[in-house]
């Protein structure tokens, strides 16, 4: 397959490894190269397998436009854009497809999964923390919102204290902790690297690539199809 990944940062150009590392052909472009999404026409997406995009919240909207525009495959990894989904979503209703998610990690993913279940509990206090690389903008993380999320659906109304720290490279922690008046119960996944955010988004793109049909799917309904 050949995937055009956007963003030559940290996580972007790791993606690009582990492609290569599948068989895949890839070509990157970084901010400078596709300012304002310039770069992203037909001729740029001709033999395009999937976009994978790790770029900033302001970019990655203006690169699903483009993309999307023409009719194209754009898995998005950068987060903080969510205000922008439904005008996404609505855009693949023309054509394109886009699979996003707030961390393309399959044991996060997994995370999520546990923390539906612990959420089932009665008669606890749920809190989130998590902490991440002074690099990162948004903040809680997208996976934070995501975990808080889950815990507020099966219990409306109820506060999750979430608490993000940024510090040094850390690649990414995230702790939910379920606190009664007998016991604490926590749930941990701890990123000893970016790699698993990269193959992660590298399988997606696989999978987007084999689909057919236009549409918006979130990686946590899709990944245990990967």
């Amino acid at each position: 397959m050949l995937f055009l990944v956007l963003g030559k940062g940290k996580t972007g150009s790791l993606v690009a490894e582990v492609a290569r590392e599948r068989g895949h052909s890839v070509r990157v472009l970084d901010f400078r190269e596709n300012h304002d999404a310039a770069a992203i026409t037909a001729p740029t997406l001709a033999g395009v397998d999937a976009v994978i995009d790790f770029t900033n919240a302001d970019a990655a909207v203006l690169n699903m436009r483009a993309v999307l525009a023409l009719g194209g495959k754009i898995v998005v990894g950068t987060t903080g854009w969510y205000s922008s989904l439904d005008e996404m979503k609505a855009k693949t209703q023309r054509g394109g497809a886009l699979l996003y998610g707030t961390n393309f990690s399959i044991g996060v993913q997994k995370l999520f999964k546990l923390t539906a279940e612990l959420a089932k509990l009665d008669g606890y206090e749920f809190s989130i923390e998590e902490t991440h690389h002074t690099s990162k903008l948004d903040s809680p993380s997208g996976t934070a919102l995501t975990l808080k999320e889950i815990l507020q659906a099966a219990h409306p109304g109820a506060e999750v204290a979430v608490n993000a720290h940024r510090v040094g490279d850390a690649n990414g922690e995230h702790v939910v902790k379920a606190k009664s008046d007998v016991d604490v119960i926590e749930l941990r996944h701890d990123a000893s690297s970016r790699r698993g955010f990269a193959l992660g988004a590298v399988r997606a793109a696989e999978w987007l690539a084999h689909q057919k049909n236009s549409g918006a799917w979130d990686f946590r309904e899709v990944f245990e199809q990967l």
